[in-house]
């Protein structure tokens, strides 16, 4: 097949180039480098089955020559950053409900019809049912990246109705792994890097969260949207799923295991609250059905995770200075 992957360069567009190449399909990788890192396509880059593009998808003018011959546009690009949206909330704005927009547009004039989207566990809010199903009630919207990921699924989905696309929509708990960018794993280690004797964890540590190792992730993306096709089968041509572990952890646990893992004893020190900052839902957990019906299942453990995602961070200090 041929691959068009938006946000190549980042932690899971990066890692799917390099599956998808595994499994002897033709792709093409757009980025604008902004946040991704040319040393994660090291390796896809001395294959003759990718090229890659350094692009702007907000601002080039003839994004849909690269749509051209394509069978499936697997769409990562966006500003993952919940944290810092209300100190500069036009970039959700532009960064992902436009960028999706483009690509929906560039992927309709080349008639390219089957879409990947990575959405968020964030786009729920904090709902009231846990786990927390695809059907669920969704409630107050509590960060712009939530409402930007959710405005994306609307027009997916409308375009599935009015233009005969086949959708997928992925709602991912946080990731972790090789590669790992940015998120409290990162932070801890960042932190404790710089003084291990005293880790600053925002608000009481108590927060349950649920989480997912990158190759369990593209396990998902690769089994339902290029084996199962599952949208084919609805009268939408539209599927959303939730993808995580079964189960969660502390933000405690997980600065415990991070402190292990890193061979250190340093005092705790909270802000306080139930939740780090506007935005920071204090229980994610989602009921992941859905995609487990169709044969997945999800084989790293989230302790497992963590620990392996703090000893690549450790081994690749490189990357604190890079974001």
């Amino acid at each position: 097949m041929n691959i068009l992957v938006t946000g190549a360069a980042g932690f899971i567009g990066s890692s799917f180039v390099d599956k998808a190449l595994f499994l002897g399909h033709n792709v093409i990788g757009l980025d604008n480098l902004s946040t991704g890192q040319s040393n994660f396509l090291q390796s896809a880059k001395k294959n003759k089955n990718f090229k890659f593009h350094h692009v702007d998808l907000l601002t080039i003018k003839d994004l849909k020559s690269f749509f051209n011959n394509i069978d499936i546009v697997f769409h990562f690009a966006a500003n993952a950053d919940i944290r810092f949206g209300l100190v500069n909330p036009k970039v959700d704005l532009e960064q992902n409900i436009v960028v999706t927009f483009n690509v929906l547009e560039a992927m309709r004039s080349q008639n390219v019809k089957r879409i990947v989207f990575s959405s968020s566990a964030a786009v729920l809010g904090e709902p009231s049912q846990f786990p927390t199903p695809e059907n669920c009630m969704i409630p107050v919207q509590t960060s712009l990246y939530g409402s930007s990921k959710l405005a994306c699924e609307g027009m997916i989905s409308s375009y599935c109705q009015g233009f005969d696309f086949e959708g997928y929509v992925f709602r991912f708990v946080s990731l972790l792994g090789p590669r790992y960018p940015h998120g409290h794993v990162f932070d801890f280690v960042k932190m404790l890097r710089d003084d291990p004797s005293t880790l600053k964890i925002l608000g009481d540590g108590k927060q349950r969260k649920s989480y997912l190792h990158i190759e369990d992730c593209l396990d998902a993306l690769t089994h339902i949207t290029l084996n199962k096709r599952t949208s084919l089968n609805k009268a939408d041509r539209y599927s959303v799923f939730h993808l995580g572990a079964p189960d969660y952890c502390k933000v405690l646990d997980s600065a415990t295991w991070i402190c292990d893992e890193l061979g250190i004893s340093p005092n705790f020190e909270f802000s306080g609250g139930d939740r780090g900052w506007i935005g920071d839902n204090p229980f994610v957990f989602l009921d992941c059905s859905a995609a487990t019906q169709t044969g997945w299942v999800p084989k790293h453990s989230i302790e497992k995770s963590i620990r392996e995602t703090a000893t690549w961070l450790k081994s690749n200090e490189w990357i604190f200075k890079q974001r």
